[in-house]
Formats: C-alpha cells, structure tokens, sequence
C-alpha cells in the first residue's frame, strides 16, 4: 500500500520500499552500476549514511562546500567533478529544494547522474516539480523526525526513463530478506517508549530512561556504531516490513496537513527572529517544507542549555559536518578544512521544530527575545 501511495503521488510505478533511506540509496547507486574506482559527489553538512552508501558500493564520496540553503552549492560543484565521477547525490537539506537548475546543468554537460536525497523533503516543490522527480533517481526515508516516520524505513524511486536500472532494482529488492522479529518490535515500540520518555526529559530522567533502554536493546539506535567507521550493518539492505508500513499510511493521509503546518510556522519564525542580528535566518525558496528551520548563531550550545532548561528541546542538525559524533572522518574521506561553509555552518547551528502548534512555536520563539 506504501508502494502505491507513492506511485500515484509522483505519478511513477517505479517505486520500491526498503527498511531505510540508506537502504534505498545503496541499492539504487549499485543499480547504476556504481562501484569500485567510481566517485560520487555528496555534499558536507550531512548524515553519515549518505557517504556511507557510496563508500559500501566500493566508490568514494568527494564532498562539495553548501551555499545560503544549506545546500550543495553548484558554484564549486563542477570543480569537484573528475573523469571518475559517475553521480551526484543532492540532499535538499531542512526540507529546502536545492538549485536544480545549477546542478542539472552541470550533470547534463559531464553525462553525471543526479540521485536525490529526499529524506527530509517530502512534499517539497522546486519551479512547480515534485522534488524527487526532478532527477534520475531518488531516495527516500521514514527515519524518526522525518516529514512522515515509521521510526526506520525507506523508499527509492526511478525515473521513468531508467528502464533497465528499474529492472536491476527490482531484482535486487527480490533477493533482499524482511529484518528480524526483534528489529521490527524494536522499531515499533519506539513510538510508545518515547511517549513515556519525553515528558520526563528534560529532568535527565528521561535521557537515563532512554538510555537503559537502548542498552537492553529494546530500543534501537537511528545510526550503528560501526557506521561511524563506514562499516555496513548486517540489517542494510532489506525488505520494509508490514508492521511499519503500517505506521506510515496512517501519516502519509496527512502529509499535506503536515507541511501547511510547516510552512506556517517557519513564516512565523521568520517574521518573530528575522530582525535580530545575533541570529542568521536560512534563505529558503519557494516549495520549501521546512522539516526543521536552522537558525545560525555564534554560541549554540548557550541557547540549546537554556531552552532545554525551560522545556524547550531544540535540535542540531549538523553539529558536525559529517553527523552524528564520533564519525571517523579519515574512514568516510572527509578532508578537514575542504568544505569551510559548511564546517562553520556545524559549529553554529540549532533548529527549531516546525510540526507544532502555534502556541508551541511562540514558547519557542520567547527563548530567543
């Protein structure tokens, strides 16, 4: 049904679900044909799991500096392109569509694929196009604080004109297994625990409870330890079990419901804080939805103290260039100092959360005036 849902959204049968965005992603790089002695641009400011999946194809991620959006910029993109390079991956970071223009211009001159990273953009529209369409591929993901979540889960999608890598796709999907029971319940309780778990955050309560849980394996951890060093889980890729499709569909009948909210109340944020210098506010276009509104500042970690203090939780996406901690740069050929926008973007961050009521936003709002 998941499946569906999304062929008749984007208008393309060629969709096939996995148990994560990495998952997808992975499969279709390899679908490509993309390996061994291959490059793939990806941008800095970025998960883990996104040079991850290259680097498990056997090529490399060479990384591109982010412009005002946070997004690949296409000004130093065509100088990171080799006779090597065979794709681009475009992460439309915060739910922020990024120059498509740009870059497809520069992927049509030098033959190079574009797959899109839509793990934060579902919804999103670049110039009257679905973001996910505007490429030969995309991926997507249901991970949690996503647009929709199922806590794990992901989708790829094949532009129509790829018929014979839709039929490598589906074959390589064929031949993938379901995760385990424990995986699954894993995934499925996570909802519930955190329903407990929240209200007792803030006090440090929560985060022991957390943490306890996590360390009986009751709850699962959103990136494996072993892929701070690059190093693949045994659980990607695989199959997208039933029990968290079915946590999706109920969110996907609200997707629209979902980013009208979004927009709303990044418009709000933008008008309470755009007229305070200490913060510099995100330049988002047209079609953005907003999964969260980064907000650069010069001392994050004062701001996230005091928020969480009052009960406020703030987010900090990317706090590290290549995210989360504990990343082995060497391992995911990351170059300190190659990519400085986004570097300093890392050390400035926070964001605030968009999918909250109104009255929500303005609590947030008064811990910065």
């Amino acid at each position: 049904m998941v499946e569906k849902w999304f062929a008749k959204y984007f208008n393309n049968t060629q969709v096939l679900t996995f148990n994560s965005g990495r998952s997808a992603l992975y499969v279709l790089l390899r679908a490509f044909g993309i390996g061994r002695g291959d490059e793939v641009i990806v941008q800095a400011f970025t998960c883990v799991a996104v040079p991850n999946s290259v680097i498990w194809t056997g090529a490399m991620p060479v990384y591109g500096d982010i412009d005002e959006t946070f997004n690949l910029d296409p000004n130093v993109l065509e100088k990171k392109i080799t006779k090597k390079t065979r794709a681009i991956i475009v992460q439309h970071t915060f739910g922020t569509p990024a120059d498509m223009d740009g870059i497809m211009a520069i992927a049509h001159k030098h033959n190079v694929l574009v797959i899109e990273d839509c793990a934060h953009s579902l919804g999103a529209v670049y110039k009257g196009k679905k973001i996910g369409t505007l490429g030969d591929a995309a991926a997507f993901s249901f991970g949690r604080d996503k647009i929709i979540s199922s806590v794990f889960g992901g989708l790829a999608l094949v532009s129509k004109r790829h018929t014979s890598v839709w039929q490598r796709t589906k074959e390589a999907h064929a031949t993938l297994p379901y995760p385990s029971g424990l995986w699954i319940f894993q995934q499925v309780i996570h909802p519930v625990a955190f329903a407990c778990i929240l209200p007792w955050y803030r006090l440090g309560i929560g985060k022991a409870m957390l943490f306890v849980l996590q360390k009986l394996g009751v709850l699962g951890f959103p990136v494996y330890a072993e892929e701070k060093s690059a190093h693949r889980p045994q659980i990607f890729p695989a199959k997208y079990p039933n029990a968290l499709a079915t946590l999706l569909l109920l969110q996907l009948k609200k997707l629209d419901r979902y980013n009208t909210q979004r927009r709303d109340i990044a418009a709000l944020y933008q008008e309470k804080l755009g007229k305070k210098d200490m913060f510099q506010l995100p330049r988002a276009g047209e079609g953005s939805v907003h999964l969260r509104y980064p907000v650069l500042v010069s001392s994050p970690g004062r701001f996230l103290a005091k928020a969480k203090s009052h009960g406020v939780l703030l987010g900090n996406w990317y706090h590290n260039v290549v995210d989360p901690t504990g990343v082995a740069f060497a391992k995911v050929f990351y170059i300190k100092g190659s990519c400085p926008k986004a570097e300093e973007a890392a050390t400035k961050v926070i964001n605030l959360p968009t999918n909250i009521s109104k009255k929500d936003a303005l609590r947030v709002i008064k811990e910065f005036v």
